[in-house]
């Protein structure tokens, strides 16, 4: 095992990057601390690293100071402890000089594998000379785990499915110049493939495939993580009742749902199950990040917990897979697509009710800048929808008044009339490509 331990740290000293698409993802920048990349199955968690690592090489570090090695190999079977601290030994015996006269990253890919790793990498931030990459499946590697086990030492780096702009990077048609400097012909390009990502998402593997295949890789994708991120790992005891709760909500994104709604429903169909498991359920979708979740805004956390939450799927692709009403639910995957974009920009997001019952998707928050109330809407030309948008965020913006209130709609023409002070708006498509308000 220790031979095909040494000819995966040659491999993993000397291989160049591979080609790849850059993702728009920030690393903390704290010194001294582990950077645990987390994220759904599937969603490049590797692929970053590789990043990363030629980040550094083209920031001038010497490639034999970078280190990228793999724990997911069958030969592998079996690796302890032991073997990962020889692992270090072997690195710095390999390169002679090294050893506490500069500083050298190990990216470990898949080492929540070996057992014992927790406090074989705690030992490596605080005696080497190390900056530590770690990433895994969500199976053994959730955000409170690694906080918990690495006690401080780490912190996390989610990796969400391609956002929009980066779906238009891997492409190759990535647009060069702001929105409003775009020709018409590029825009209405632009336009249509954000139509096509709201129903086929982001997820890597499946740009490019046929629909057939892409939505077998999505099944794929999603039955994995449940037997294997949330049925084995938790050993779930009704899986019939997880698999309805699962499918229900991907089939229903951004709607309000309740867990009280959920035991009744599956009580009506003859399957048993407690309230408490159904709550333990959604905790162990969320664990995997199949599902994020959004409560209401309130100062009072009994009334956050009381009221109605918000499921969304990670990717905007899983939607159509579930959906069997036929109805069009483009405007509930724009609202999905959003909110996972409020999200990788370091958000921390909420819906808004107002006094007046009114409803706002989402008030946002974030260290730094000022916090946003966005409103989506579908299409702008359908003047009772406007309506009806217009006055719920007109409603929320009174009551926060230290927010900035924005409308972002699918359709790219201006709001006719014009919208009131102090509403904001932009098209979604120049929001998701980075346009700011003036």
């Amino acid at each position: 095992m220790r031979e095909v331990l040494r000819q995966k740290m040659a491999d993993g000293l000397f291989s160049p990057p591979p080609p790849l698409t850059r993702r728009d993802v920030r690393l903390p920048a704290v010194s001294g601390k582990a950077m645990a990349v987390i994220g759904v199955r599937r969603s490049g968690k590797t692929t970053f690293l590789w990043q990363c690592l030629a980040d550094r090489l083209a920031a001038g570090t010497p490639r034999e100071a970078l280190l990228l090695l793999s724990f997911e190999d069958d030969r592998l079977v079996g690796l302890q402890t032991a073997d990962l601290s020889w692992l270090v030994e072997e690195y710095f015996r390999s390169q002679p000089g090294i050893r506490d006269t500069r500083t050298v990253t190990f990216f470990l890919d898949e080492v929540q594998l070996v057992p014992g790793w927790e406090a074989f990498a705690r030992r490596l931030v605080d005696t080497e000379r190390v900056d530590l990459f770690l990433s895994g499946s969500s199976a053994r590697m959730l955000s409170r785990e690694v906080a918990t086990s690495m006690r401080g030492r780490a912190l996390e780096v989610l990796i969400h499915p391609f956002s929009f702009h980066e779906v238009l990077r891997h492409l190759g048609v990535e647009p060069d110049a702001p929105w409003n400097h775009l020709p018409k012909a590029v825009r209405s390009d632009l336009e249509g493939r954000l139509r096509m990502y709201l129903t086929q998402g982001g997820f890597p593997e499946t740009l490019g495939v046929e629909e057939r295949d892409q939505a077998a890789l999505l099944r794929s994708y999603v039955d994995v993580v449940i037997l294997r991120d949330v049925i084995e790992r938790h050993a779930v005891s009704n899986p019939l009742a997880l698999r309805w709760m699962q499918r229900h909500l991907l089939a229903n994104p951004a709607m309000l749902f309740s867990v009280q709604k959920c035991y009744d429903a599956l009580r009506s169909q003859g399957i048993p199950v407690g309230k408490d498991t159904l709550h333990a359920y959604l905790g162990h979708l969320e664990d995997a990040f199949l599902i994020r979740t959004v409560s209401m805004h309130t100062a009072s956390e009994r009334q956050r917990m009381v009221n109605p939450r918000k499921a969304y799927p990670v990717d905007p692709g899983l939607i159509p897979l579930y959906e069997r009403t036929a109805r069009s639910n483009l405007g509930h995957a724009l609202e999905t697509a959003v909110f996972l974009e409020l999200e990788r920009r370091g958000y921390e997001t909420a819906y808004a009710r107002t006094n007046e019952g009114f409803e706002v998707d989402f008030l946002a928050t974030a260290p730094g800048s000022p916090p946003l109330l966005v409103q989506v809407c579908l299409e702008v030309h359908d003047l009772p929808s406007q309506e009806r948008e217009v006055r719920a965020l007109a409603a929320a913006a009174a009551e926060h008044p230290k927010t900035v209130p924005l409308l972002l709609t699918l359709d790219s023409m201006p709001p006719q009339p014009p919208l009131p002070k102090p509403l904001r708006w932009l098209p979604v498509v120049a929001w998701f490509l980075g346009e700011t308000l003036e």
